[in-house]
């Protein structure tokens, strides 16, 4: 369980006398649970302790259940625990929102009676967020609580199968594997909120089924937009929907589940991620997406724009907040689109757009979690302009593999107008005149060569004004005259592409094999280094 840790944690602590600790945690009673439980432990400490709490609504509780006269202040309850003369340890809850002068004073009174006192006696700040005065920083120790372990996630919502099916209020419809998933999909999330989730999972139909893990995320993605640094994205596309990127998508199908514990009984780690480049607007965004849909997790998009902050410090802690957000989440995927233009700078030590070195400190921080993080976090992140990739970057062991993108093929260029039109043909009023024959669909690939698959979904909505315009269905000179008057990328950055494909050959792997080119499924791509 993920409180052993704490237990021992707490236990060192109070053994070693420290007089002062702050233990950051929303989950109040899990919290005291657990000092209640090391502090009674004569095999976890020496001197079993009393336990006292206080709170600003209810004073300072004895270990009787009463609450102490004259101690509902928090300087009164701190004036009755420095004449306390018996082991003990004091729980103070919310204490971060009373820390004027005079608290603090005490508290620092506190820390030199407690230190040198013939007995031992601890004060514990509890709170939601983190808050120590300048002042005191010296006298306080900080202790880490964390959030649930799976195990203790898993034993919550087995409790709870096994008392809403006794009672026939419910239906399980859910593999030992499918229950699996269910807990690490509630990694992250308190004890409360976790069961919070399975049980509107539960009522929603009477029935438990593996489609209900989207509950769960949706829980998760309301505990990301608090941190206000992630984006949570809603997938709407899986794998099969990406047309060509063959060799990346078996890539990624292989790890399909390896950071279940069926696989690390391979001895398989969770993957760490890919970085995918190439020319833009030909699927890394979308693959991104997909991948996470395809995996069943939530996927969550990391905008370097909102790390960097004028605040001295603060970016550095934006970056750090972020990565445990992420953490938290974990089973997820973590999408960081367009890297270069966060990291780039900060690879030459100028920061981001500054002089002061934050990009550099922010670039370093992320560095060093991509290589050494453990939790099952998938980076996807996507790069237009490698040139602009610092090489730290790229360096083994950031990234599992590095992919690259090349222009569609003839073949799924058809794919991509079938797609684009069908989807817009089904509605009545834009069908009419515009059969969707093969010779139409010859015509508009031969047209297109050269284009990526973003600029030829923008030829059909810019035919869709045209009709638009006029009030009548679409018809095929508007697509024609659509695709003519475009300038594809390739021929406007002609240098830029066979500079990036001229990087790629030595440096990446084809999103799509040779023996993936052309092979009469509209999903080829011939990648010419």
């Amino acid at each position: 369980m993920a409180s052993v840790g704490f237990r021992g944690d707490l236990s060192q602590a109070f053994r070693a006398r420290i007089p002062i600790l702050y233990v950051e945690s929303y989950e109040e009673h899990r919290a005291l649970a657990e000092i209640a439980a090391v502090a009674r432990d004569p095999e976890l400490v020496r001197t079993p302790r009393a336990l006292l709490t206080w709170s600003p609504t209810s004073g300072l509780i004895q270990p009787d259940g009463t609450a102490r006269r004259g101690a509902i202040d928090p300087e009164d309850a701190l004036v009755a625990a420095l004449r306390t003369e018996e082991p003990s340890v004091f729980v103070f809850c919310d204490l971060h929102g009373t820390l004027g002068p005079a608290v603090v004073r005490l508290l620092r009174d506190v820390a030199v009676a407690f230190r040198a006192g013939p007995v031992p006696r601890t004060l514990i700040i509890l709170a939601p967020a983190l808050h120590i005065p300048h002042d005191l920083e010296k006298e306080v120790s900080i202790l880490d609580f964390p959030l649930p372990a799976e195990t203790e996630i898993r034993a919550l919502l087995d409790r709870m199968i096994d008392d809403n099916v006794a009672t026939g209020r419910i239906t399980v419809t859910l593999t030992p594997g499918d229950r699996e998933r269910f807990a690490k999909a509630a990694l992250g999330l308190t004890l409360h909120e976790a069961e919070n989730a399975f049980a509107r999972a539960m009522v929603d139909d009477a029935v438990l089924a593996p489609a209900d893990l989207a509950v769960v995320h949706e829980e998760k993605r309301q505990a990301v937009r608090k941190s206000g640094l992630l984006e949570f994205v809603e997938p709407h596309t899986g794998l099969a929907d990406v047309g060509g990127l063959e060799n990346l998508k078996r890539w990624l199908l292989r790890r399909d589940g390896t950071w279940l514990d069926e696989a690390a009984a391979w001895g398989l780690p969770a993957p760490r991620g890919v970085l995918i480049t190439g020319v833009p607007g030909c699927g890394k965004s979308l693959t991104a997406k997909a991948v996470a849909a395809g995996w069943g997790l939530p996927l969550l998009r990391l905008d370097m724009g909102r790390v960097f902050s004028g605040l001295v410090g603060s970016s550095e802690q934006n970056m750090r907040t972020a990565i445990r957000a992420a953490e938290a989440t974990s089973p997820c995927v973590l999408w960081v689109d367009e890297i270069e233009k966060g990291l780039a700078a900060s690879g030459s030590g100028s920061g981001s757009g500054d002089n002061t070195g934050t990009g550099a400190r922010v670039f370093g921080t992320f560095l060093t979690w991509l290589q050494e993080k453990t939790r099952p976090v998938f980076v996807m992140a996507t790069a237009n302009d490698i040139a602009r990739l610092p090489a730290e970057l790229l360096r083994k062991g950031r990234f599992d593999e590095i992919f690259f993108v090349d222009l569609p093929t003839g073949p799924e260029r058809t794919a991509i107008w079938t797609v684009h039109l069908n989807r817009r043909l089904s509605r009545p009023a834009v069908a009419g005149r515009l059969d969707l024959t093969p010779a139409l669909l010859t015509e508009l690939t031969k047209l297109t060569d050269g284009f990526s698959g973003a600029e030829i979904e923008q030829a059909v909505v810019s035919a869709l004004y045209d009709a638009f315009a006029q009030r009548r269905p679409l018809e095929r000179e508007d697509l024609v005259r659509a695709v003519t008057n475009t300038v594809p990328l390739s021929v406007t950055q002609a240098e830029r592409i066979t500079a990036i494909r001229s990087w790629a050959a030595d440096r990446a792997v084809a999103a799509t094999a040779p023996e993936d080119w052309d092979m009469g499924t509209g999903n080829g791509r011939a990648v010419e280094f």
